[in-house]
C-alpha cells in the first residue's frame, strides 16, 4: 500500500489519495504538429485527469470574425484529440489587438459555444506573435466522470 508521503517520490501529474489507494492520472500532451510547439517547448493541449488545456491559438482570416471562428474551430480539434469536446469547456480567454472589435469576437464565441456558455474573459493586448493575427484564444474544459455521476451538479443554484 502507497501513502501519500511515497507519492511525492513519483514523476505523475496527479495523484489522488483515495481510501487506501492512489489512483495516477498520466500526463496527456496533444501536439498539432506545428514547429513551434518543439521550438517555444509548448502543446497544443494538455491532459491531466479530467482537466484540459488547451494553449493560446491563434488562426488565419481575413476578418477577426473568420480569424475567431478559425480559431475556435482548432480548439475544438484539440479538445478532440484529448478526449473533450466544445460542451466540456468551463472557461475561454480571449485577446484581441483592437478592443473596438470586441462584439464581432463576442458574437462568434456566441454562435460556437451557445448555451453552454463558459466563463469568459476579453481582453486587449498590444500585438500577436504575427502582425496580421488580430484574434488569440485560449480554452480549459472539464471532463465528468461519466461512469459514477460524482461530478454532476447536486441541482439548481448548489
Amino acid at each position: 500500500m502507497l501513502t501519500v508521503g511515497q507519492c511525492r517520490e513519483w514523476r505523475f501529474a496527479e495523484a489522488t489519495l483515495r481510501s487506501n489507494f492512489v489512483t495516477v492520472s498520466p500526463r496527456l500532451n496533444v501536439s498539432s504538429g506545428s514547429e513551434f510547439e518543439k521550438v517555444v517547448g509548448y502543446s497544443r493541449a494538455v491532459r491531466i485527469g479530467p482537466h484540459v488545456a488547451v494553449s493560446g491559438t491563434t488562426a488565419a482570416g481575413d476578418t477577426i470574425a473568420d480569424q475567431t471562428r478559425n480559431a475556435l474551430r482548432r480548439i475544438e480539434i484539440a479538445l478532440a484529440e484529448a478526449g473533450a469536446s466544445l460542451t466540456d469547456v468551463i472557461r475561454t480567454r480571449m485577446f484581441v489587438t483592437e478592443i473596438s472589435r470586441w462584439r464581432e469576437v463576442g458574437a462568434v464565441h456566441a454562435e460556437v459555444f451557445g448555451d453552454i456558455r463558459p466563463a469568459a474573459t476579453l481582453v486587449e493586448v498590444s500585438a500577436l506573435v504575427s502582425p496580421e493575427l488580430m484574434v488569440e484564444i485560449e480554452a480549459d474544459a472539464y471532463v465528468p466522470d461519466k461512469s459514477s455521476g460524482a461530478n454532476e451538479p447536486s441541482g439548481p443554484g448548489r
